[in-house]
């Protein structure tokens, strides 16, 4: 039988080995464009990430990583769909979305299919900017987060609260901190009108700036329901690393105590919030308990709003 994508994946590194060759993706691609009615023009490599993203023309394609690979890119395909079909309809600012489906292939390829931002990513751009255009930023993305942060019906099955809990990003820590986190995290109550829609990963690769300083989000797969500073305490920590700029634009007059607050509760709960504690405070083997923590946030908030 004649596949439209014929190599061989049967684990995650079979995946890793093509999932960014446009000669093993251009048949499925052309058949998809084919079937959504869209002109596929030449297909480009885009920056790597889990599932197979390429630039046709002025579209984005991204075909998800199959069960085969070893990876439940399910929850990630209806996840993102899901975003990018709230944010394209409240006018957040996001590329929009102009088909999505499934190719029955020699595997089950689900695809979405966006329009390509041309801008280039915070993380690439931060180092140029002035004071007051990262004070323009930072009012920016405020503007952005305050639509996008509201709430919304239930959109897939994550549970953030008992998913931290048995988080396995931590466990390099401590143990009296990690008895510390369980133990916040069990006490931690939330309502449902405690949570709200939150994109979950605004890091400097997936906040992109066009050429007129527009801001763009990306990649809503991390999505979830979540108390909103599940949101902001990795805008302040991982997208802003504290810089005193972004942060008057997005938090205003901020108080260092109230942004201390926001993140440590924030990161105890975030998905990726034992990555991004290592990468902006320190080793993990340094944060002994829930109040060095504190202490050490406390330190780099203060220090980088005195400078």
């Amino acid at each position: 039988m004649n596949y439209l994508f014929s190599r061989d994946i049967h684990d995650w590194p079979s995946w890793g080995k093509v999932f960014q060759s446009i000669e093993a993706f251009a048949p499925l691609i052309r058949h998809i464009f084919q079937k959504e009615n869209l002109p596929c023009e030449k297909i480009e490599n885009c920056t790597p990430g889990t599932n197979a993203v390429f630039k046709v023309g002025n579209y984005i394609v991204k075909i998800f990583a199959p069960a085969e690979s070893g990876m439940d890119t399910d929850s990630d395909y209806n996840t993102e769909r899901f975003g990018l079909e709230r944010a394209n309809k409240l006018g957040i600012s996001a590329p929009k979305l102009f088909a999505s489906g499934d190719v029955p292939d020699k595997y089950l390829f689900r695809y979405m299919i966006m329009a390509h931002i041309d801008g280039v990513s915070f993380g690439k751009m931060e180092k140029s900017l002035t004071y007051d255009e990262k004070l323009v930023i930072g009012q920016k993305l405020r503007a952005i987060t305050d639509k996008m942060n509201t709430p919304c019906e239930r959109f897939n099955q994550v549970d953030v609260r008992k998913r931290s809990i048995r988080n396995g990003r931590w466990m390099d820590f401590p143990v009296r901190f990690n008895r510390e986190r369980v133990a916040y995290l069990e006490k931690l109550h939330m309502d449902k009108s405690d949570k709200v829609y939150v994109h979950g990963d605004l890091n400097p690769d997936n906040v992109l700036i066009d050429a007129n300083g527009e801001l763009y989000l990306i990649d809503f797969a991390d999505a979830v329901l979540a108390p909103v500073s599940y949101e902001q305490s990795v805008v302040a920590c991982e997208l802003f690393c504290f810089e005193k700029p972004y942060m008057l634009g997005y938090f205003g007059d901020y108080k260092v105590a109230d942004i201390v607050e926001l993140c440590r509760n924030g990161m105890l709960i975030h998905d990726f919030g034992g990555d991004i504690l290592r990468h902006s405070i320190g080793p993990a083997d340094e944060i002994s308990s829930l109040e060095v923590l504190r202490e050490r946030l406390y330190h780099i908030v203060k220090t980088e709003k005195e400078k």
